[in-house]
């Protein structure tokens, strides 16, 4: 009997023994490009980290171990007390949109296609074509982007807003019929032929705001078979869309929790894993409704509905960065996001003549800073008065004994005569009630919403730069809002698996070398609202498909990146 146990598939021990040195010799000769030792590594799953090292051949992760002394590599990296999690996947940026064919870039923008703001922050897969306007054609997108080389994957999105612009032309402000939902389809699933990860909408944004739950159904359906996400932008954000004006538009319209009950439907109705992207709440007079948002995706999720959502790490948004608080048709103008305001200072003195248009016009005033955030979270950012500068609307009545309604009438009048409001402002419209929340959920990934960005693109939102090193800075090591296993997970497996990427988003031998490696004492975003364009800190290296593309904190420019193309 102790003979059969010493047994091992036929060897005896004195032969194991013999055995011995050549088994030892066959792992010492192992060979990688690159070999990072003694790292803290967490594998992205939530799990706690463990010190391994990790041997990276061909582009994937060939080993996770013991590994010091008995290989070779290339090129060794010292990773001693620092953490060595899998590249971050952003699942909603604006990162490669522009690219669309050969021709997209032009020569002075050589250095976007190495997306420096991303990979310094960690950044090794974005998703790109949200909000409804990734291109209709994904093969011409993809084929643009590979001839070129890129310094991150890129997963691409097919745009409904475009779509249907295409299809419908101009005569778009209305529901579309069955022969142009018919249409639409057809190039929802031209798109998905070619490799689209799924279809995004922007369901606030012009034409999108007219279709109504039925054609969603219809199109989302389409991607089904593909195994495709649907990522939207939200209908409303706060009480009613950002598009609405009281005095111009009718009371009723869709709320924050309206369109998530939309999203639940058509996710419930096709099956689709659906993401509620950028989730957030806007306004003063709705914040703490991100519990309600929560509870309905619990339960929906409880009952099987496939429903997931990302966010930011931020309490102002994008559009908060143009903040005007005078309505348009005040201003002269004649449609939505400013159309036809030329002369704003003109226009509003026209309006200041009529008692009813004035009267209106500060009732929607009113709106409008309880939407973006309150009085006290709109601040000044750029006025002819420098002293402004930094001070919110609330300070700028206080100190001349005015309302905040009649503050942003003083900007105007006074301020820049050419810029609608008079001053660049930016609302802080959120609150960490919510953004905290959402945070918190297992369900809900991290992502920047943020285009690829030079130092001379003037100014943008602090996410371009700081999003995820702010995430683990503020959130996790300063606030402890969250434990940093969490925020590493809603970074990258969790992503992974939203996206049905099965080589990616985990330190696995296996997959694909997307790897970063970070200072947990030192990560931290610079980048601020007023000096935006700032890399973060403490992120040492940065892998993409196993090439550098961060190297000892110094961007490489090395374009490694690949279209990841949806696996079926």
């Amino acid at each position: 009997m102790k003979m059969m146990k010493s047994r091992i598939k036929g060897f005896t021990p004195a032969i194991l023994m013999l055995l011995l040195p050549v088994v030892l010799f066959a792992r010492s000769t192992a060979k990688y490009d690159i070999l990072i030792l003694r790292g803290r590594v967490m594998d992205g799953t939530g799990n706690p980290w463990f010190v391994a090292d990790l041997g990276i051949r061909d582009g994937k992760i060939a080993a996770v171990g013991r590994l010091e002394g008995i290989c070779e590599s290339q090129r060794i990296l010292d990773a001693e007390g620092k953490m060595v999690v899998p590249g971050f996947i952003d699942i909603h940026s604006h990162g490669y949109d522009p690219v669309t064919d050969k021709a997209s870039w032009r020569e002075d923008d050589e250095a976007r296609f190495s997306a420096p703001n991303f990979v310094s922050q960690g950044i090794t897969t974005t998703v790109t074509g949200q909000c409804g306007y990734g291109p209709i054609d994904i093969d011409r997108q993809r084929e643009a982007l590979m001839d070129h080389g890129i310094g991150v994957n890129a997963a691409l999105m097919v745009g409904h807003n475009n779509i249907r612009r295409e299809v419908m032309g101009r005569d778009f402000q209305r529901t579309a019929g069955p022969e142009e939902i018919e249409k639409m389809k057809k190039f929802v699933r031209r798109a998905m032929e070619d490799g689209a990860v799924g279809l995004s909408t922007g369901l606030e944004y012009v034409p999108a705001i007219w279709s109504d739950t039925a054609e969603l159904i219809a199109l989302t359906r389409e991607i089904a078979p593909f195994g495709g996400v649907f990522i939207v932008h939200e209908r409303a954000s706060g009480e009613e869309p950002m598009w609405y004006i009281p005095s111009r538009h009718e009371p009723g319209q869709p709320s924050a929790l309206d369109y998530i009950v939309e999203l639940i439907e058509v996710s419930e109705r096709t099956g689709v894993t659906t993401v509620a992207t950028h989730i957030k709440i806007r306004g003063a007079n709705y914040w703490g409704a991100g519990r309600a948002a929560i509870r309905l995706i619990d339960d929906a999720r409880a009952r099987g509905v496939n429903i997931w959502a990302d966010c930011y790490p931020y309490r102002t948004t994008g559009s908060d960065g143009s903040t005007r608080l005078i309505p348009t048709w005040a201003l002269g103008g004649s449609g939505p996001q400013w159309q036809g305001v030329r002369q704003p200072l003109a226009g509003l003195k026209e309006t200041l003549k009529d008692p009813q248009k004035t009267e209106a016009m500060r009732r929607d005033i009113k709106h409008e800073i309880a939407r973006r955030g309150g009085a006290e979270n709109i601040v000044v950012m750029d006025y002819p008065d420098s002293s402004l500068i930094g001070k919110s609307i609330a300070q700028i009545a206080r100190v001349h004994g005015i309302d905040p309604v009649d503050a942003a009438v003083k900007l105007q009048i006074e301020g820049y005569s050419d810029r609608p409001g008079g001053a660049r402002m930016r609302g802080y419209s959120l609150s960490e009630i919510d953004v905290e929340a959402f945070m918190r959920q297992p369900w809900c990934a991290t992502c920047t919403d943020a285009n690829i960005c030079l130092p001379q693109d003037g100014p943008v939102h602090a996410r371009h730069y700081g999003a995820f090193p702010r995430k683990i800075r503020h959130y996790v090591m300063d606030r402890g809002v969250i434990t940093l296993e969490h925020a590493i997970r809603s970074m990258t497996s969790l992503p992974a698996q939203i996206l049905g990427l099965r080589d990616r988003g985990m330190i696995r031998e296996g997959f694909h070398a997307d790897i970063v490696i970070f200072d947990p004492q030192t990560i931290r975003d610079t980048a601020t609202q007023f000096d935006p364009h700032q890399y973060a800190e403490g992120i040492d290296y940065v892998l993409v498909n196993g090439t550098l593309v961060m190297d000892g904190g110094k961007r490489t420019g090395s374009l490694p990146g690949v279209v990841i193309l949806k696996q079926r």
